[in-house]
């Protein structure tokens, strides 16, 4: 029986070179990564939208009411969402998009029983829409639609190598753990992912692994399962 992986990429991974939307290029290295990766694990995908929209950011800048902002917010995963599936398929990669809301003649809704049909099918498949409530992030999106589809572990892109002691970006001295439980993660006030998503991965025994998808088949070794990052666990 082939495992089940659910990859997080974040909408700021997408944006490469570029200071707002998509770099076509990032898009298309993803997608061949996946398709040298998927012959052997069921891959499911959860994006985000900060590239286009970060509903957070700009409730906290402009005033908007954050639950107004959030659903601009999951819009955005979904513009996202589309365009990844139009390079999976592009690269050879059968791909369907699941939305936590419809929307008719586009996208169908999230259901857990259809994801994993879609899955055991072969396909790719993408979530968008985040959990389609506010104040929750597309990090706690990947715990629960990891735990609902019986994921065997949550991949985190990230633009770091995988989770430090201190922000390896502001200071040099900063070391890399390749291997930390959760309740050290806690203890370290380490921002492994917003707190939320990572109390529910502790509670219900889902691991991370956090690596760097910006250097080139790191995405395809983290869903081979082979040893990068940081792997985080009970």
């Amino acid at each position: 029986m082939k495992q089940t992986v659910l990859l997080k990429i974040s909408g700021e991974a997408l944006l490469g070179e570029k200071d707002y939307g998509i770099d076509n290029n990032v898009v298309d290295r993803i997608a061949m990564e996946m398709k040298e990766a998927g012959n052997n694990t069921q891959i499911a995908v959860v994006v985000g939208g900060g590239n286009i929209f970060r509903g957070m950011q700009l409730s906290n800048k402009t005033g908007m009411v954050r639950a107004t902002a959030d659903s601009m917010g999951m819009l955005a995963t979904i513009m996202n969402a589309i365009a990844l599936k139009d390079r999976f398929m592009a690269a050879g990669t059968p791909t369907q998009i699941l939305s936590a809301f419809n929307i008719e003649g586009m996208i169908e809704g999230f259901e857990r029983d259809k994801a994993i049909r879609i899955l055991e099918r072969g396909n790719v498949l993408i979530i968008a829409g985040g959990t389609s409530n506010p104040y929750f992030t597309t990090d706690s999106t990947s715990i629960l639609r990891a735990l609902e589809i019986g994921a065997s572990i949550v991949l985190k892109g990230t633009n770091v190598d995988g989770v430090y002691n201190k922000d390896p970006k502001t200071n040099k001295d900063a070391v890399m753990y390749n291997d930390i439980t959760f309740k050290e993660a806690i203890n370290q006030n380490l921002r492994v992912m917003d707190m939320t998503a990572f109390a529910m991965a502790n509670d219900n025994n889902m691991p991370i692994r956090v690596f760097n998808m910006n250097k080139m088949g790191n995405i395809t070794r983290a869903i081979k399962g082979e040893n990068i990052g940081t792997y985080v666990h009970n």
